[in-house]
């Protein structure tokens, strides 16, 4: 009976060697070391030659160690490793459905899109995601729930006012239905048509119902103009009131009034962190910005002579305007107001009216540029350790920023400019937006942490869309992976599809 079970006990040492023998070689097979790479792992924390082991879709191991006989070697050697970069405001809602690979975007290293910003989202919520998973696209994305959007659904055309308090209860009751169908926080368009009528009542109140489950509140402010420091006042307040984190959509200093008073405006904002407000802020690297044409004019008087001419002066005035989209008339695409107006021998203040009236007739607005900040301004706000790199563009967006941020940031204001070092920059493009999304295993590289990942050549990268080509993917992004999966190799998207719906 011993010897039986001694060999019982034998034979099981064997199996079970085997079994860990195979093991061992699956886990080999399916993983792959990044070595030689100088790592900047999202905390801002210097650069570290180290070696990285990817398996599954998880980092395994970081530190000083070698690959294991017959496992696949990236050499990293002169490339720097990071984690992927997440955009927390991005238009690919549509986009995406067309153009699941996002090459737009993963050339960029963007590996996370957040989107529903501005107010504007899919709804109902569940579905769309539901479709997301269904057909997912290259990079990870998770979603806002719209306050324009829930606006809609209960004023339909009757916007142009106030809600009532009945209105406003139907409206939480939408905020609530959306969080909890996968939405991760609540966005506002105050300075659109739709979000503009509303009351800061109204939005504390949809502000709050989403604090409730976690969310927090991105917002593109009533006023990036003239008016930006009371708009700033009025964001604070609802973030205060709502007792809600609060994400600064694209922050900016749009007109000739308001230029060169980013240390006011930075001051405002550090006076309500110290309150206690977890106030943060994106920022594109342009100083242009893209939108419909009707925002240039504040007070709505789009077809008043004088509200016009003010409106273009405002921004440094009609050669700043650029038509990049207008199906009614696509002749006007590609010009500025100034251009048209020489060509057309009328007045730019007449011009504006025009296309104002033409659009209004075919029920569509023109899509502008508006190139209307200064380089002094975007770079204090820049180097706040609360500002962190989005794009506000996406796939198919006719504004640079659309393909370029992420590279830009890094060529121009790190390398040339050296406004940012290189891990700091890094840290406003991963783990700044994680800490405000609240994700622990996203936008850091170490040991557990997703492996979203991009290696890029520091002396390279270097966005190259313009104005005028504004799809130009950039250079310097030499891989990208996404929950393990390289989707970006060597100048060109792998085909790989392996983004998810998070934050699940």
């Amino acid at each position: 009976m011993f010897r039986i079970a001694r060999h019982l006990g034998i034979l099981f040492f064997f199996a079970l060697a085997l079994v860990c023998g195979l093991a061992r070689s699956q886990d080999k097979s399916s993983s792959t070391v990044i070595i030689n790479a100088q790592v900047a792992d999202g905390t801002g924390a210097a650069l570290r030659e180290l070696s990285v082991r990817i398996s599954g879709d998880r980092i395994v191991n970081v530190g000083n160690f070698k690959p294991m006989k017959g496992e696949p070697v990236v050499d990293a050697k002169g490339l720097v490793l990071a984690p992927g970069f997440i955009d927390i405001h991005n238009h690919s809602t549509e986009g995406l459905e067309k153009d699941p690979l996002a090459e737009s975007q993963i050339a960029q290293g963007i590996t996370t899109v957040i989107l529903g910003p501005d107010g504007d989202s899919p709804w109902p919520i569940a579905p769309w995601l539901d479709t997301r998973r269904k057909n997912p696209a290259s990079l990870n994305l998770a979603v806002l729930v719209g306050h324009a959007t829930v606006r809609e659904q209960v004023l339909g055309k009757d916007y142009q006012r106030a809600s009532t308090p009945a209105e406003i209860n139907k409206m939480i009751q939408l905020v609530d239905q959306g969080m909890r169908e996968g939405a991760i926080g609540l966005s506002s368009g105050l300075e659109y048509d739709m979000g503009t009528y509303s009351t800061t009542d109204e939005v504390v109140a949809l502000a709050t119902a989403a604090a409730k489950l976690h969310g927090f509140y991105m917002t593109h402010i009533r006023d990036e103009a003239d008016l930006s420091f009371q708009a700033l006042d009025e964001e604070i307040a609802i973030g205060e009131r709502a007792h809600i984190p609060v994400e600064h959509s694209h922050i900016k200093l749009g007109t000739v009034g308001v230029w060169g008073k980013a240390p006011q405006y930075i001051s405002v904002i550090e006076a309500a962190r110290r309150r206690g407000l977890d106030f943060l802020a994106d920022c594109y690297p342009y100083d242009a910005w893209h939108s419909n044409i009707k925002v240039l004019v504040p007070d709505k008087q789009y077809v008043d002579p004088k509200s016009v001419a003010k409106a273009l002066s405002d921004v440094g005035g009609p050669p700043h305007v650029t038509i990049v989209e207008f199906p009614p008339n696509a002749a006007y695409e590609n010009h500025t107001i100034e251009d048209l107006a020489v060509q057309r021998g009328i007045s730019p203040v007449e011009m504006y009216i025009r296309i104002i009236r033409e659009g209004d007739a075919a029920n569509t607005e023109a899509e502008v540029i508006g190139q209307s900040m200064i380089e002094r301004d975007i770079q204090a706000f820049y180097q706040q350790p609360w500002v962190m790199v989005a794009s506000d563009g996406g796939v198919g967006s006719r504004h640079p920023r659309g393909a370029g941020t992420f590279p830009r940031v890094l060529g121009l204001y790190v390398r040339e400019k050296k406004w940012l070092t290189l891990p700091e920059a890094v840290r406003k493009m991963t783990a700044l937006p994680a800490q405000r999304l609240g994700w622990k295993d996203r936008g850091v590289l170490r040991e557990g942490a997703f492996a979203d990942l991009v290696l890029f050549n520091p002396a390279t990268i270097i966005d190259r869309s313009t104005f005028q080509n504004p799809f130009e993917l950039p250079t310097g992004i030499e891989k990208v992976f996404v929950n393990g999966a390289l989707v970006w190799d060597a100048g060109k998207a792998t085909g790989a599809r392996p983004g998810r719906v998070l934050p699940n």
